[in-house]
């Protein structure tokens, strides 16, 4: 049994995304992105009270690098992992975790735009660093993307994976507050990426996500 502790919207999205590119049977419990994450019944299972919290056969797991790796050594057969002697392995582990980098700057964007509900509780500087770093991360997708490799239609040489889902799941995050305009190679792979069905079913139903808009301004401290 896999039981997936999700808020949609968030970073519980990319193992979503990858369980149904896993296609393995699973069921999501659904979380409000609030202070229930808080309760002692739901810190038992991530103790930071983050999404996602995976259970799997008597276990839990956080983190979703961690979710990610486990998971496509667990079900090899989908081909979403590369394992330690392959020759796209340490790029495979790169990307998978840089999703991480990225959402750490969207996650403070979202922050101030969401979280802090009140003009003057929110900082216009943070605001401009953080999507100025967000273009930072988008540089060097884009400088990985552009290189001359025959082929390369995704971040690994060797095809569609579980480091195109992490990072596209940053990307699909990022892109409310930092769009991907002087980024082209970004932009084609992230369009090729999130016609998948499988991207498709990991979006939120209409209104039932954390974003009320589809791009933030980092000048505006209005929502």
């Amino acid at each position: 049994m896999i039981r997936l502790h999700h808020c949609p919207q968030t970073r519980s999205m990319r193992t979503l995304w990858l369980l149904y590119e896993l296609e393995v049977d699973f069921e999501v419990v659904l979380h409000a992105f609030d202070k229930s994450l808080r309760d002692p019944e739901y810190l038992s299972l991530s103790p930071a009270g983050r999404v996602p919290a995976l259970e799997i056969d008597g276990e839990r797991m956080f983190e979703t690098g961690a979710i990610t790796e486990f998971l496509c050594e667990r079900f090899p057969q989908a081909n979403m992992g590369r394992g330690p002697d392959d020759p796209d392995r340490m790029a495979w582990l790169v990307w998978v975790h840089f999703a991480e980098t990225i959402s750490q700057h969207a996650a403070a964007l979202t922050q101030q735009h969401i979280m802090l509900y009140e003009d003057d509780m929110r900082s216009p500087i943070v605001m401009k660093l953080e999507a100025v770093r967000l273009g930072k991360c988008y540089d060097a997708i884009e400088a990985r993307l552009s290189t001359p490799v025959e082929n390369r239609d995704y971040l690994l040489t060797s095809g569609f994976s579980a480091a195109d889902v992490s990072v596209g799941q940053a990307v699909y995050m990022a892109r409310h507050f930092a769009k991907l305009d002087r980024h082209p190679a970004v932009a084609e792979w992230y369009a090729r990426i999130t016609e998948r069905p499988e991207f498709q079913k990991s979006l939120p139903e209409a209104g039932a996500g954390i974003y009320t808009q589809d791009f933030y301004p980092a000048w505006e401290t209005g929502g």
